[in-house]
């Protein structure tokens, strides 16, 4: 499995100049330059994705650096039957529904060569935030590269005013980050909250996820794994809280979304010894990323997913995943894991097979 760890500094100019060149490292090679060109075949990518996911994902840049690579998006209209569309080379959704699943497994059984990205019965495992970190929790990933668990959680499913004693019962500590228990695609599926006191725990809203928070020095790494590719980023987090802020707060507080973190000391309210230092440290080990890139990929059956992974504050090798997202934003990798597509389609193409 290969892996790209970088740094994340936010500055867009160099994340395209980046892209671009991993984007010409797998470009199919010049085989008799004239006669390739001419002749190679081209990857249709067929989508199924919401208004919002087209509007954010299929921006100009991307479609303009896949064209220049032979990839062409065309949109699927899901009031049509699919096998009187395409052909396509690749079907890329986000849609979860029993009906769509049945859709998608007749096209497929009829059309074996296509690829499905991803099987909706595994991208519906990571709508529930008490399933998708489930298949974490059984891994051992406990080796001399460091320990890789989830946090301490509590699933609610109704009756607020019962949470107290439920908490007290499963020997949780304050505070506790709230989390929807179910990803429904929407900004209210995302929503955080941090609840300081137990007499503030009613006030929540079920169905929902407790989860303990653990100190991490304000870093989040965002891992991303693509295929078989892992690219791991770095972003300011939540900032850690201590005696004082325990003693000093009571209620219940929206935070803002982990992944959307601010990028600067100042937004994020870090400790400015953080904000200075933060490019100083250390990302997770890569063979730790690796095994858990193939292990999570393996379990979950899905290759289109990130993982948001948090260091323990005071530990060098004690990581926690708090969350599973599938079909992040990430561009300019999901360009090359097209062109990996592509490649392979190239070389049948080559070999007559």
């Amino acid at each position: 499995m290969r892996l790209h760890a970088e740094v994340l500094d936010e500055m867009e100019g160099q994340e395209e100049e980046g892209a671009v060149v991993a984007s010409a490292v797998l470009s199919p090679p010049l085989i008799g330059a004239a006669v390739a060109a001419a002749t190679a075949p081209r990857l249709v990518v067929g989508y199924a994705l919401t208004k919002k996911k087209v509007k954010s994902f299929l921006q100009p840049k991307l479609l303009l650096l896949a064209r220049k690579n032979g990839i062409s998006f065309v949109s699927i209209d899901e009031s049509l039957p699919l096998s009187e569309q395409g052909p396509f080379d690749v079907i890329l959704h986000k849609i979860t529904s029993k009906e769509w699943q049945q859709v998608l497994e007749d096209y497929h059984e009829e059309h074996p060569e296509v690829t499905v990205l991803d099987p909706p019965n595994a991208i519906e495992h990571l709508n529930n935030r008490q399933s998708m970190l489930e298949e974490v929790a059984d891994l051992n990933l406990s080796n001399f590269y460091g320990e890789v668990c989830t946090p301490r959680q509590l699933v609610i499913t109704k009756d607020p005013s019962s949470i107290p004693t439920a908490v007290a019962m499963a020997g949780l500590t304050l505070p506790l980050v709230a989390k929807p228990l179910v990803v429904d695609g929407t900004s209210k599926g995302h929503e955080l909250y941090l609840a300081y006191d137990e007499a503030s725990l009613s006030m929540l809203d079920p169905p929902l996820v407790l989860q303990e928070f653990i100190n991490h020095g304000g870093i989040l790494f965002k891992v991303y794994i693509i295929g078989e590719t892992v690219q791991v980023v770095r972003r300011f987090s939540l900032p850690d809280v201590n005696t004082y802020d325990l003693l000093n707060n009571v209620g219940i507080y929206r935070l803002p979304r982990v992944s959307c973190a601010a990028a600067s000391a100042d937004d994020a309210d870090l400790d400015p010894l953080i904000a200075a230092f933060s490019y100083m440290i250390e990302l997770p080990p890569r063979p730790l990323l690796e095994k858990l890139g193939r292990e999570l990929r393996s379990r979950l059956g899905l290759r289109l997913f990130n993982v948001d992974m948090i260091r323990e504050l005071g530990t060098k090798d004690r990581y926690y995943i708090i969350d599973i997202n599938y079909f992040p934003g990430y561009e300019h990798m999901f360009t090359d894991f097209l062109l990996s597509l592509a490649q392979s389609k190239y070389k049948r193409y080559l070999s007559g097979t």
